[in-house]
């Protein structure tokens, strides 16, 4: 089995203890937590990826060092993990958590390029515009590139839709060069 269906699959078992817990988003915070700390704290990530260091002694020193700050159901989660030495994929399982509870709540993200620096205001509307053409509530994510002149151009998964002026102008230059009309 690959690394992704592997994370996929102890995300959708994390979504359903989520789920029981009634409370999607923090526990979507305490993993993306426990990934964070493993990418930013060298000692940590040494510590989980070491074969020197037992199964054994790195659940036990998850149990302590968590038992005071999250769920005991977690704690045992996170020692599921590591029993079946895949620890090491927490932080690929926090990102198909954040995708799984996306899906849930009917919620997509698109990256959307801009010309120039979006208002609060303008970033409210490109959200609501989005999330009326699309059928869900979308989370954008803008970037500016000044290239595409004005407009908009939005990337939803594979899927882009180009409102910028300069693909209108090479359009336009394009007709006008090679004589077709419309």
């Amino acid at each position: 089995m690959r690394e992704p269906t592997i994370a996929r699959n102890y995300a959708e078992a994390l979504l359903e203890l989520a789920r029981r817990a009634n409370d999607l988003e923090g526990w979507g915070n305490m993993i993306f937590s426990v990934a964070d700390a493993m990418q930013r704290d060298m000692k940590l990530h040494h510590f989980l990826e070491s074969p020197r260091v037992s199964a054994d002694k790195k659940r036990e020193v998850l149990g302590k060092a968590l038992q005071d700050r999250t769920p005991r159901l977690f704690v045992r989660y996170l020692q599921a993990l590591v029993r079946n030495r895949r620890h090491m994929l927490i932080p690929q399982i926090a990102a198909a958590y954040s995708d799984l509870v996306d899906e849930v709540e009917g919620r997509v993200h698109a990256q959307v390029t801009v010309a120039k620096e979006p208002t609060g205001e303008d970033k409210a509307m490109i959200a609501r515009q989005l999330s009326r053409t699309m059928g869900k509530e979308v989370v954008p994510h803008i970037s500016v590139n000044p290239a595409i002149l004005g407009g908009v151009v939005v990337r939803v998964g594979d899927r882009v839709m180009d409102g910028s002026v300069r693909r209108r102008l090479t359009t336009l230059r394009n007709r006008l060069m090679h004589g077709t009309s419309r």
